[in-house]
Protein backbone atom coordinates (compact mmCIF):
# COMPACT_ATOMS: atom_id res chain seq x y z
CA UNK A 1 0.00 0.00 0.00
CA UNK A 2 1.12 3.56 -0.67
CA UNK A 3 1.30 6.24 1.99
CA UNK A 4 -1.74 7.98 0.51
CA UNK A 5 -3.73 4.73 0.48
CA UNK A 6 -2.89 4.01 4.11
CA UNK A 7 -3.76 7.54 5.24
CA UNK A 8 -7.09 7.33 3.41
CA UNK A 9 -7.79 3.96 5.05
CA UNK A 10 -6.95 5.35 8.48
CA UNK A 11 -9.19 8.36 7.97
CA UNK A 12 -12.10 6.13 6.97
CA UNK A 13 -11.63 3.99 10.10
CA UNK A 14 -11.62 6.87 12.56
CA UNK A 15 -14.61 7.56 14.80
CA UNK A 16 -15.71 10.55 16.86
CA UNK A 17 -16.01 8.37 19.95
CA UNK A 18 -12.44 7.14 19.64
CA UNK A 19 -11.20 10.69 19.10
CA UNK A 20 -12.93 11.70 22.32
CA UNK A 21 -11.39 8.80 24.24
CA UNK A 22 -7.91 9.24 22.76
CA UNK A 23 -7.94 12.96 23.51
CA UNK A 24 -8.19 12.06 27.19
CA UNK A 25 -5.06 9.96 26.72
CA UNK A 26 -3.09 12.88 25.30
CA UNK A 27 -3.10 12.06 21.58
CA UNK A 28 -3.47 15.68 20.51
CA UNK A 29 -5.63 17.01 17.70
CA UNK A 30 -3.81 15.41 14.76
CA UNK A 31 -5.53 12.03 14.74
CA UNK A 32 -8.44 10.16 13.15
CA UNK A 33 -9.39 8.01 16.15
CA UNK A 34 -8.70 4.52 14.77
CA UNK A 35 -9.30 1.58 17.11
CA UNK A 36 -6.40 -0.67 18.06
CA UNK A 37 -8.27 -3.57 16.47
CA UNK A 38 -8.39 -1.81 13.11
CA UNK A 39 -4.77 -0.70 13.39
CA UNK A 40 -3.85 -4.33 13.99
CA UNK A 41 -5.81 -5.51 10.95
CA UNK A 42 -4.18 -2.91 8.75
CA UNK A 43 -0.71 -3.78 10.08
CA UNK A 44 -1.36 -7.45 9.36
CA UNK A 45 -2.30 -6.57 5.80
CA UNK A 46 0.78 -4.38 5.26
CA UNK A 47 3.24 -6.60 7.16
CA UNK A 48 6.73 -5.08 7.62
CA UNK A 49 7.45 -2.03 5.50
CA UNK A 50 10.08 0.21 7.03
CA UNK A 51 9.94 2.83 4.31
CA UNK A 52 6.18 3.18 4.68
CA UNK A 53 6.58 3.34 8.45
CA UNK A 54 8.96 6.27 8.07
CA UNK A 55 6.49 8.01 5.78
CA UNK A 56 3.64 7.48 8.22
CA UNK A 57 5.77 8.84 11.05
CA UNK A 58 6.53 12.03 9.14
CA UNK A 59 2.81 12.86 8.86
CA UNK A 60 2.70 13.60 12.59
CA UNK A 61 -0.72 11.94 12.77
CA UNK A 62 -1.20 9.97 16.00
CA UNK A 63 -2.90 6.98 14.36
CA UNK A 64 -0.33 6.90 11.55
CA UNK A 65 2.50 6.91 14.06
CA UNK A 66 0.92 4.13 16.09
CA UNK A 67 0.64 2.08 12.90
CA UNK A 68 4.24 2.95 12.04
CA UNK A 69 5.41 1.22 15.23
CA UNK A 70 3.57 -1.91 14.11
CA UNK A 71 5.02 -2.14 10.61
CA UNK A 72 8.53 -0.75 11.17
CA UNK A 73 11.33 -3.28 10.71
CA UNK A 74 13.55 -3.15 13.83
CA UNK A 75 16.33 -4.80 11.85
CA UNK A 76 16.50 -1.77 9.56
CA UNK A 77 16.20 0.88 12.26
CA UNK A 78 19.34 2.92 12.89
CA UNK A 79 20.29 4.40 16.23
CA UNK A 80 19.91 7.90 14.77
CA UNK A 81 16.42 7.02 13.56
CA UNK A 82 15.42 5.69 16.98
CA UNK A 83 16.58 8.88 18.67
CA UNK A 84 14.80 10.99 16.06
CA UNK A 85 11.51 9.19 16.51
CA UNK A 86 11.88 9.38 20.27
CA UNK A 87 12.23 13.16 20.10
CA UNK A 88 8.93 13.40 18.18
CA UNK A 89 6.80 11.46 20.67
CA UNK A 90 4.18 13.52 22.47
CA UNK A 91 1.89 11.03 24.21
CA UNK A 92 2.46 8.05 26.45
CA UNK A 93 0.67 5.38 24.40
CA UNK A 94 2.95 6.08 21.44
CA UNK A 95 6.03 6.05 23.69
CA UNK A 96 5.04 2.60 24.94
CA UNK A 97 4.27 1.19 21.49
CA UNK A 98 7.52 2.58 20.10
CA UNK A 99 9.56 1.09 22.93
CA UNK A 100 7.81 -2.29 22.80
CA UNK A 101 7.43 -2.79 19.06
CA UNK A 102 10.51 -1.08 17.68
CA UNK A 103 13.30 -0.10 20.09
CA UNK A 104 13.12 -3.30 22.14
CA UNK A 105 13.58 -5.38 18.97
CA UNK A 106 16.74 -3.62 17.83
CA UNK A 107 20.36 -4.30 18.66
CA UNK A 108 20.38 -0.96 20.48
CA UNK A 109 17.78 -1.94 23.08
CA UNK A 110 20.06 -2.05 26.11
CA UNK A 111 21.93 1.09 25.08
CA UNK A 112 18.71 3.03 24.57
CA UNK A 113 17.26 1.71 27.84
CA UNK A 114 20.27 3.00 29.74
CA UNK A 115 20.31 6.37 27.95
CA UNK A 116 16.60 7.18 27.76
CA UNK A 117 15.85 6.10 31.33
CA UNK A 118 18.13 8.91 32.52
CA UNK A 119 16.22 11.55 30.56
CA UNK A 120 14.34 14.36 32.26
CA UNK A 121 11.87 14.41 29.37
CA UNK A 122 8.83 12.47 30.57
CA UNK A 123 8.05 10.35 27.50
CA UNK A 124 11.72 9.64 26.83
CA UNK A 125 12.16 8.52 30.42
CA UNK A 126 9.03 6.43 30.10
CA UNK A 127 10.31 4.72 26.95
CA UNK A 128 13.63 4.01 28.64
CA UNK A 129 11.99 2.31 31.59
CA UNK A 130 9.56 0.49 29.29
CA UNK A 131 12.68 -0.91 27.62
CA UNK A 132 14.14 -1.96 30.98
CA UNK A 133 10.93 -3.87 31.63
CA UNK A 134 11.06 -5.51 28.21
CA UNK A 135 14.67 -6.55 28.75
CA UNK A 136 13.73 -8.06 32.11
CA UNK A 137 11.00 -10.12 30.51
CA UNK A 138 12.66 -11.13 27.27
CA UNK A 139 16.47 -10.89 27.36
CA UNK A 140 17.65 -13.96 29.23
CA UNK A 141 21.29 -13.16 28.57
CA UNK A 142 21.54 -10.08 30.75
CA UNK A 143 23.08 -10.64 34.19
CA UNK A 144 21.26 -9.99 37.44
CA UNK A 145 23.74 -7.20 38.16
CA UNK A 146 22.23 -5.10 35.38
CA UNK A 147 18.78 -5.31 36.94
CA UNK A 148 20.09 -4.83 40.47
CA UNK A 149 21.40 -1.46 39.31
CA UNK A 150 18.00 -0.61 37.83
CA UNK A 151 16.27 -1.52 41.09
CA UNK A 152 18.59 0.81 42.99
CA UNK A 153 17.81 3.64 40.57
CA UNK A 154 14.06 3.01 40.76
CA UNK A 155 14.12 3.08 44.55
CA UNK A 156 16.16 6.29 44.62
CA UNK A 157 14.33 8.21 41.90
CA UNK A 158 10.79 6.97 41.41
CA UNK A 159 9.00 9.47 43.62
CA UNK A 160 10.97 12.38 42.14
CA UNK A 161 10.48 11.32 38.52
CA UNK A 162 7.89 12.72 36.14
CA UNK A 163 4.45 11.22 35.80
CA UNK A 164 4.66 8.70 32.95
CA UNK A 165 8.28 7.93 33.76
CA UNK A 166 7.16 7.06 37.26
CA UNK A 167 4.51 4.70 35.92
CA UNK A 168 7.04 2.98 33.64
CA UNK A 169 9.51 2.64 36.52
CA UNK A 170 6.83 0.91 38.57
CA UNK A 171 6.15 -1.47 35.69
CA UNK A 172 9.88 -2.13 35.30
CA UNK A 173 10.06 -2.93 39.01
CA UNK A 174 7.35 -5.55 38.48
CA UNK A 175 9.06 -7.01 35.41
CA UNK A 176 12.36 -7.33 37.24
CA UNK A 177 10.61 -8.90 40.22
CA UNK A 178 9.17 -11.73 38.15
CA UNK A 179 12.43 -12.45 36.28
CA UNK A 180 13.89 -14.91 38.81
CA UNK A 181 13.81 -15.79 42.51
CA UNK A 182 16.81 -13.68 43.45
CA UNK A 183 15.50 -10.56 41.77
CA UNK A 184 12.03 -11.26 43.17
CA UNK A 185 13.39 -10.89 46.69
CA UNK A 186 15.27 -7.71 45.84
CA UNK A 187 12.30 -6.19 43.99
CA UNK A 188 9.88 -6.94 46.82
CA UNK A 189 12.28 -5.31 49.26
CA UNK A 190 12.53 -2.23 47.05
CA UNK A 191 8.74 -2.10 46.63
CA UNK A 192 8.24 -2.18 50.38
CA UNK A 193 10.62 0.73 50.86
CA UNK A 194 9.14 2.70 47.97
CA UNK A 195 5.55 2.38 49.16
CA UNK A 196 2.58 3.62 47.15
CA UNK A 197 3.38 5.05 43.73
CA UNK A 198 1.12 7.92 42.68
CA UNK A 199 0.51 8.47 38.96
CA UNK A 200 -1.92 10.97 37.43
CA UNK A 201 -3.87 9.05 34.78
CA UNK A 202 -6.03 12.04 33.89
CA UNK A 203 -9.64 11.50 32.87
CA UNK A 204 -9.20 7.76 32.34
CA UNK A 205 -9.94 4.57 34.25
CA UNK A 206 -6.30 3.48 34.23
CA UNK A 207 -4.76 2.43 37.53
CA UNK A 208 -1.20 2.10 38.80
CA UNK A 209 -0.61 -1.47 40.00
CA UNK A 210 0.78 -2.20 43.44
CA UNK A 211 4.17 -3.64 42.48
CA UNK A 212 4.56 -6.10 45.35
CA UNK A 213 1.03 -7.45 45.01
CA UNK A 214 1.40 -7.80 41.24
CA UNK A 215 4.73 -9.61 41.54
CA UNK A 216 3.32 -12.08 44.09
CA UNK A 217 0.14 -12.67 42.11
CA UNK A 218 2.00 -13.27 38.84
CA UNK A 219 4.50 -15.67 40.38
CA UNK A 220 1.78 -17.52 42.28
CA UNK A 221 -0.05 -18.02 38.99
CA UNK A 222 3.12 -19.28 37.33
CA UNK A 223 3.87 -21.70 40.14
CA UNK A 224 0.32 -23.00 40.06
CA UNK A 225 0.82 -23.78 36.37
CA UNK A 226 4.18 -25.38 37.14
CA UNK A 227 6.17 -22.87 35.08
Amino acid sequence: MTLQEVMSALESMGTAQNRKVYARHGYGENMFGVSFANLGKLAKKIKKDHGLAAGLWKTGNGDARMLATMIADPGQATEKELDGWMEDIGFYALAHMFARNVAARTRFAQKKAEAWSKSKEDFTGQAGWDLVGMLAMEDGGLPDAFFEKQLETIEQRIHQSKNRTRHAMNNALIAIGIRNARLEKLALGAAARIGKVEVDHGETNCKTPDAAAYIRKTLAHRRKKGR
